[in-house]
């Protein structure tokens, strides 16, 4: 999908403000077995065409008003991913501001994942 201009402006914004990992980190991180929440950011049909193992679904027109609720405590590790890094980097900026002092981005997203070959739950 191509990003119109001034989205792409929000995006590179919050990113000056965000923690970003990628793929391969997530992946060797899991395996490490570190503790954190995966956090599936994507639309309710895109979690349901797959999503990662072991992710939860907290869609971004949801999180900022359901998180504190399913996440209480605002020092818990989360990374977020959407389809590329985009939404997920808006998300991780708003958590921050909403205290979530832990929250990273996924660069890549769900479609770095299955473009790695990595497991997949539909």
């Amino acid at each position: 999908m191509a990003h119109t201009p001034q989205f792409l402006k929000l995006v590179n914004d919050a990113k000056t403000r965000v923690k970003e990992t990628n793929v391969a980190d997530v992946k060797r991180r899991i395996e490490a077995g570190e503790k954190f929440l995966l956090v599936d950011v994507r639309e309710d049909n895109e979690w349901a065409n797959g999503h990662v193992p072991g992710a939860v679904h907290l869609g971004r027109g949801i999180i900022e008003r359901d998180i504190e609720a399913s996440v209480p405590d605002t020092n818990t590790k989360m990374i977020l991913y959407c389809g590329g890094g985009f939404r997920s980097a808006l998300v991780a900026d708003n958590l921050q501001k909403m205290g979530y002092t832990n929250v990273e981005s996924m660069d890549g997203g769900w479609k770095g994942w299955i473009g790695a070959g990595l497991p997949t739950i539909k």
